[in-house]
C-alpha cells in the first residue's frame, strides 16, 4: 500500500517532530534546537538533536538519523506505511483504506509484503497445529503443560514433516517464490527450487514490538538437527534487535522485565501471570537488545537457566545491561534448572518469593567469582580482591562506582578505604593502557574536510538559510553535485527552494535504504562550527560554494565524458569570480 505524497506530506506537516519525539523521550531546549538521550545506543550524555525547523533528528555519536516518520520506524519497528498510519490517527487525518496511485509493483513496501507473508504462515503453521495431521505437535504441547489459551496467545503452530503445504498455501494467497524467500519462510534449493525452511517442528510466531510477525523459531520433534532453528536475517527480522514476546511484555506496563534464555521458560510465565518475560532469539543477549528494554523500564530480572553456561551468560548479560544504566538483578532458580521446570514443580507464589529475593547481579557476579578461588588461602584471597577491583574499576560513572565500591567491600569482608584505593589504581592501569587507542581513534583528527562534507555543508547551510536561494541560484546548481544520494537529493531540493516549499524532511521520503535514509539526514545536518556573526558565515558560504565547484569540475574532468582542457581552465577562471560574491544572511 501507498499513499499520494501530497497526503504524506500533510501527515508529516501535523506531526512536529519536537512534539512527537518529545511524546517517547524528554526533551531539552538547547539553543534553536532540542537534544536527549539517543534511544538507538547507549548514550550516557546527550546526543540526540532535534530540529524544529528542518523537521529532522540525528544523533551525532551513533549516526542515526531522519523524520518524524523514520523516528518511529527506527523507535517502534514500524513500517513506513504503519508510521504514516500511527502519525496519521495521531493527528486526526483519515487515510483511504486503500491506495497504490501511480507506483509500480517494483515499489510497494518490500517490508510490509514480508510481514504479511510471516502472518500467513503464521496463520497456517497455527490451524495446522489444530488439524489430524497437526497431532504430534499438539501432544508436545499438551505434554508441556500449556493450555489451549495460551497456545492461543503465542500463535503456537506446526510445520508438516516436508513442510510443502505450507509453500503451496502461501503461493495460492498470491506470494510470489521470491517474497517467499526473501521473507525467510521458504529457501532455494538447486536441486528442488523452492522448498520451506521449517518442517516437523513445533513453531513459535516472533512478532515485533508493534505485534507483526517477523519471523519464526522452530523446534524439531524427534532427532534431527538443529534441534532450534530460527528465521534467517531480513529486511524485517533482526535477531539482535528484537525480544520474544516483547510486544506482549511490554503492554503489561511493568516497571521491569523478567529475561529468560529460551521461548518455553518465557510461556511458562506467562501462563503463571508473569507478563512481563521476554526472551533473546537463539543467541546471546545483545546491547540492541538492552536498548529496546531501556525505553520502558529501568529494572531487570535475570531468569537464567542455573547450570554453569546459564550463570556465565546472566553475568554476561548483566554487564550489558549495566552499559546502558539498567538495574539488574539474578533470580535464583536451584533447585531447578530454568524457570519452566521451576514453575511446574514450586508454583508462580514461590517464583515470586525469588524474584523479591533477587541479588543484585554485580554482588552475583563476585559471589560466583568468589567460588573459584580458595577462602582459606592469602595468596588466592589477594588475587580475589584484586579482579573484583580491576571489575570496579570499569564502571565509569563516579556515583555508581561507589555505591558498589561500599557494598562490595561489605560483602568481601574489607575496609571501603582499601577497596577504594584499590580501585583506584586499577582505574590508572586502565586510562594508561586505554591512551594510546583514544589518540588513534581521530580525537585529535583534523575536522572532516572531504569531498563527501562539502556536499553536506552546502546543503545544510541551505536548510539553516533557505532565503539566500535566490542570492546564489545564478553560482551553484545540482550539477555541481557529482556524487550519488548527493546529486539526487540537491536536484529536488533546489527544486523545492525555487518554487519556495523546500522540507529538509521530505528529502528523506524519497528513499527506502535505512542507511541512505541516514545519510540524507546528514545532509542537512552537518555542524556548521567555527562560524558566529552573519559576516562570517557569509565567508565561510562563498567558500564553500567555490571549493564546491573546483571539485566539481575536477570530477567532471575526470569522468569519462571529461571537459575540453581549454573549457576547464576557462571555468577554473570563472571561479574566482565567485570570491567575489557577496551574500547576506538573515537575521
Amino acid at each position: 500500500m501507498y499513499y499520494p505524497q501530497e497526503l504524506i506530506d500533510e501527515v508529516q506537516q501535523n506531526n512536529d517532530i519536537v512534539d512527537v519525539i518529545n511524546e517517547y523521550i524528554p526533551l531539552t531546549k538547547k539553543g534553536s534546537n532540542y537534544v536527549c538521550i539517543c534511544p538507538f545506543h547507549a548514550d550516557t550524555n546527550p546526543s540526540l538533536m532535534v530540529s524544529r525547523q528542518k523537521q529532522l533528528f540525528k544523533c551525532f555519536a551513533c549516526g542515526e538519523g531522519g523524520n518524524v516518520f523514520t523516528f518511529l520506524q527506527k523507535y517502534d519497528s514500524k513500517t513506513f506505511v504503519e508510521a504514516v498510519q500511527t502519525l496519521a490517527q495521531r493527528s486526526g487525518i483519515k487515510l483511504p483504506e486503500t491506495y497504490t496511485g501511480e507506483f509500480s509493483k517494483e515499489k510497494q513496501d518490500k517490508k510490509l509484503r514480508m510481514i504479511e507473508c510471516n502472518t500467513e504462515a503464521a496463520r497456517y503453521f497455527y490451524a495446522y497445529l489444530r488439524s489430524d495431521a497437526g497431532k504430534t505437535g499438539l501432544d508436545y504441547f499438551k505434554k508441556r503443560e500449556l493450555s489451549d489459551e495460551t497456545m492461543k496467545k503465542f500463535g503456537l503452530g506446526f510445520s508438516s514433516v516436508s513442510g510443502k503445504d505450507c509453500i503451496l498455501y502461501l503461493k495460492n494467497q498470491g506470494f510470489t517464490d521470491k517474497e517467499i524467500i526473501d521473507s525467510g519462510v521458504g529457501v532455494f534449493d538447486e536441486r528442488h527450487g523452492l522448498r520451506a525452511k521449517f518442517w516437523n517442528r513445533v513453531m513459535f510466531p516472533i512478532k515485533n514490538q508493534a505485534g507483526k510477525v517477523i519471523g519464526f523459531g522452530g523446534r524439531v520433534l524427534g532427532d534431527g538437527e538443529p534441534k532450534y532453528l530460527n528465521s534467517p536475517e531480513t529486511p524485517i527480522f533482526n535477531k539482535s534487535t528484537n525480544l520474544y514476546a516483547f510486544d506482549i511484555a511490554r503492554a503489561s506496563r511493568s516497571k521491569y522485565f523478567i529475561l529468560c534464555e529460551g521461548y518455553m521458560d518465557v510461556i511458562a510465565l506467562h501462563q503463571a501471570g508473569f507478563n512481563m518475560a521476554v526472551a533473546s532469539l537463539g543467541t546471546a543477549f545483545t546491547p540492541g537488545q538492552a536498548n529496546i528494554i531501556k525505553r520502558y523500564a529501568n529494572d531487570v530480572y535475570l531468569s537464567y537457566d542455573s547450570d554453569g553456561p546459564g550463570v556465565t551468560a546472566a553475568i554476561r548479560a548483566a554487564k550489558i545491561c549495566r552499559e546502558f544504566g539498567l538495574s539488574c538483578k539474578v533470580i535464583n532458580m536451584k533447585p531447578y534448572k530454568d524457570p519452566d521446570e521451576f514453575i511446574k514443580n514450586l508454583g508462580k507464589e514461590e517464583f515470586q518469593k525469588r524474584i523479591d529475593e533477587a541479588k543484585n547481579a554485580f554482588i552475583f557476579e563476585i559471589g560466583t567469582l568468589r567460588e573459584k578461588y580458595d577462602p582459606s588461602d592469602p595468596d588466592a584471597n589477594t588475587r580475589y580482591d584484586n579482579e573484583v577491583a580491576a571489575l570496579l574499576a570499569e564502571m565509569k560513572d563516579e556515583v555508581v562506582r561507589t555505591n558498589y565500591i561500599k557494598a562490595c567491600a561489605k560483602e568481601m569482608g574489607i575496609s571501603v578505604d582499601t577497596l577504594t584505593n584499590m580501585v583506584a589504581k586499577e582505574a590508572g592501569r586502565l586510562r594508561n593502557f586505554n591512551r594510546p587507542v583514544r589518540e588513534q581513534s581521530g580525537i585529535h583528527e583534523k575536522k572532516d574536510d572531504s569531498k563527501a562534507r562539502l556536499q553536506q555543508l552546502m546543503l545544510t547551510y541551505l536548510a539553516e538559510y533557505p532565503s539566500i536561494y535566490p542570492q546564489i541560484k545564478d553560482y551553484v546548481s545540482p550539477d555541481d553535485f557529482w556524487e550519488e544520494p548527493y546529486k539526487e537529493v540537491a536536484t529536488k531540493f533546489f527544486e523545492d527552494l525555487k518554487n519556495g516549499n523546500a522540507s529538509p524532511a521530505r528529502m528523506v521520503n524519497m528513499f527506502e535504504d535505512e542507511e541512505v535514509q541516514n545519510t540524507v539526514s546528514n545532509m542537512f545536518t552537518s555542524t556548521l562550527s567555527g562560524v558566529e556573526d552573519r559576516d562570517e558565515i557569509a565567508g565561510a558560504l562563498v567558500d564553500i560554494i567555490f571549493r564546491l565547484k573546483s571539485n566539481s569540475l575536477d570530477e567532471k574532468r575526470k569522468s569519462e565524458a571529461g571537459l575540453d582542457p581549454k573549457e576547464y581552465m576557462e571555468k577554473k577562471k570563472e571561479l574566482m569570480e565567485i570570491r567575489k560574491i557577496k551574500i547576506t544572511i538573515p537575521e
